[in-house]
């Protein structure tokens, strides 16, 4: 018999060393008999079975989260009102043109609405196509007009279980990438479980079914993956093209569904950067990367009609700045180590300045300003002094853009996520640090992201060889044991102590109940021409353009600077003003009917400083109600505050203004019409 050492490279594999022998089959002539058919048919057997698992995880997610919604909401069995006034806030809004579209008498008309819109924002005609990122309810409602599906499936149900669906890409694309980064696709079921069981902290998709966010994420997982796949070695010319072809269409979908894509990728353009300069990165692929960034955002911006806020992106700028200083500094990598990082240094300062550079020469160029208000709020989020301006605060005043609440690693705590995403991230600070730091501003981004790297860092060969030789118990078979038996022991944790409680989650049935806004909803279809204007807040307007097909003065969808002025006078019917200006403000806009909120005039859900009407007597100059320090510049206003004084029917209100309807929650009033 003849003993041979076989040594095997690549991920997941261990190296002869410290490897019992082998023995080999030797024919009767002395040729060995090979084993690598065993180890081809091993291999496919092994992805086949990390394939089937991958989209039963995928499928599993997507029932587990169409579940939630239907016990939470009892979706199936409630009034078409009711389940169109659960796509709360710019949910609504971005539904009702789905709606539109399958509502319209053709695909054309469909179209046509969409281009030239004059219900969105009143006495304003528009293009949706190209301010909001809608091409997805476009095309669903194009694929169910032509579909054979009219009788089977509602147009509601189309949309929520491809959003459902959607999910299902999502968990798949988290669970190949660390299926890539560890070798085995253990790692990629771990990252799954971890995904499932913190669904708190990675998807709010049961609740917001049509936000952008929703939409957009699992393309973004996508593209992780094929990058991840891009970086490995020894790609075959066309696996690299093709898989380039799979980047690029991810970005782009990426890019077409959600209007903050510009914001993600620029960090990730950063991270690409920063290691490229430190030479982690093969240059050609990165440039690659640079590329279908720029290609994807152009193409989205012809869709979206040349939309001016995607030009003047600092992304563009970003990208193009470092092409151009890669063209004019050529051999960065060459050299000694001081001329290198000389010439680094100097690379990176030449494309900061021409970022700003060229950023600033666009924006100048088109005149754009859509996008202050996110400076602005940046500006004061990082503590770079305070500010009043009233889009900024609003903005400062959401949650969802506020500090991680401390109960969040609580929660990451007890699948043992955050515990596992601390050891890897201590043994890999300089990968991680760039990603981390970046995404600690949305969770819903950062936590899928944990369940990536710590998955990745339990099945990791790599890991556990560093952590095994810094203490001096490296062998290959303790790499073995370790990197499957941790991962599976982890798993079983997972299984036993969240298993009975997801079990209960999915048999807890509720039902969707909202009397007032229903009411409010009916009352306006039955009571009001189909050519009436509505004001009010931003996030009951999409409702009722949703419900009613009513115009609207104002709405949720916020990126736009016209919008944006329109919206802070609107709401000055929470503010202390007197009835002839808000009168004279609303008849600007062509209101004929304003509905004011209870909860918004009595607002006790923020803390004093953040509730909707401190923000507009900051902004006003004028000193917030209750108990508390005011800013010493401040002023009294000179008239109480609007939304509680109309409803006292003083003759200086009642000229202008005629109650029409009212509940517990709204009052409707109807403009008059002074010659």
């Amino acid at each position: 018999m003849t003993t041979i050492r076989q040594r095997r490279v690549g991920k997941g594999t261990e190296a002869a060393e410290d490897e019992p022998s082998e023995e080999k089959n030797v024919k009767p002539d002395g040729k060995i008999l090979s084993d690598d058919t065993g180890g081809k048919l091993w291999n496919i057997l092994s992805v086949t079975v990390g394939g089937i698992v991958a989209i039963s995880l995928g499928l599993l997610t997507s029932v587990y989260v169409a579940t939630l919604h239907e016990n939470d909401l009892w979706f199936s069995n409630i009034k078409e009102v009711e389940r169109e006034i659960s796509f709360r806030t710019e949910c609504g809004l971005y539904y009702s043109y789905y709606k539109q579209m399958i509502q319209a008498a053709s695909i054309q008309q469909g179209l046509h609405g969409l281009v030239y819109d004059n219900k969105t924002e009143s006495v304003r005609t528009i293009n949706i196509l190209e301010r909001m990122n809608v091409y997805q309810e476009v095309f669903l409602s194009i694929l169910y007009r032509i579909l054979p599906i009219q009788q089977y499936l509602e147009p509601v149900y189309f949309y929520i279980y491809t959003l459902f669906g959607l999910q299902a890409v999502y968990v798949i694309a988290l669970y190949v990438t660390s299926w890539l980064l560890s070798g085995t696709w253990l790692s990629g079921l771990l990252a799954a479980c971890w995904y499932i069981t913190n669904r708190i902290d990675t998807t709010r998709v049961e609740f917001t079914i049509p936000l952008r966010e929703n939409w957009a994420l699992p393309f973004f997982a996508v593209q992780i993956a094929g990058i991840t796949y891009l970086l490995r070695t020894h790609l075959q010319p066309a696996q690299e093209r093709l898989i380039l072809v799979v980047v690029f269409i991810a970005t782009f979908l990426f890019s077409l569904t959600w209007q903050f894509n510009q914001f993600m990728m620029l960090i990730q353009a950063l991270a690409l950067f920063i290691l490229d300069c430190f030479d982690m990165l093969p240059t050609a692929k990165v440039t690659w990367l640079y590329i279908i960034q720029i290609s994807g955002l152009l193409l989205v911006c012809v869709l979206q009609f040349f939309n001016s806020m995607i030009l003047g992106s600092l992304l563009l700028s970003f990208n193009a700045s470092v092409l151009i200083a890669r063209t004019i500094q050529k051999n960065l990598k060459k050299g000694s180590l001081v001329n290198r990082l000389g010439k680094l240094i100097l690379h990176v300062l030449l494309v900061l300045c021409l970022t700003l550079l060229i950023n600033k020469l666009i924006k100048k160029i088109l005149n754009l300003e859509s996008d202050e208000h996110i400076f602005k709020f940046l500006k004061a989020k990082f503590g770079f002094g305070a500010t009043r301006d009233f889009d900024a605060n609003l903005y400062l005043c959401e949650e969802a853009f506020g500090l991680l609440p401390l109960n969040t690693f609580s929660r990451l705590s007890d699948t043992l996520l955050f515990y596992v995403y601390l050891f890897v991230l201590f043994l890999m600070t300089v990968a991680a640090v760039i990603v981390a730091f970046w995404n600690l501003r949305m969770k819903y981004l950062w936590t899928s992201h944990m369940c990536v790297f710590a998955s990745f860092g339990l099945c990791s060969t790599e890991i556990w060889k560093l952590t095994l030789r810094c203490i001096h118990l490296y062998t290959s078979r303790r790499v073995h044991v370790i990197k499957y038996s941790i991962p599976i022991i982890t798993l079983l944790y997972i299984s036993y102590k969240f298993w009975p409680g997801i079990m209960d989650e999915l048999s807890e049935l509720r039902e969707f109940y909202d009397p007032d806004t229903v009411e409010l909803m009916n009352w306006i279809k039955s009571n009001t021409p189909n050519t009436a204007v509505f004001a009010g807040s931003m996030q009951l307007l999409a409702g009722v353009k949703l419900c009613t097909g009513r115009t609207l003065t104002n709405h949720p969808h916020y990126e736009d600077k016209n919008l944006r002025e329109r919206t802070k006078q609107i709401y000055q019917i929470y503010a202390k003003r007197s009835p002839e200006d808000v009168y004279r403000i609303l008849r600007s806009f062509g209101t004929d009917y304003v509905i004011l909120e209870d909860s918004i005039c009595y607002e006790r859900r923020h803390s004093r400083g953040c509730r909707l009407r401190d923000l507009l007597d900051i902004a006003n100059g004028h000193i917030m109600d209750g108990l508390g320090e005011n800013e010493p510049d401040l002023k009294p206003s000179l008239y109480p505050r609007f939304c509680e004084e109309i409803k006292k029917t003083l003759p200086s209100y009642t000229v202008h203004f005629t109650r029409v309807f009212q509940n517990k929650t709204f009052h409707v009033y109807k403009l008059a019409k002074h010659k």
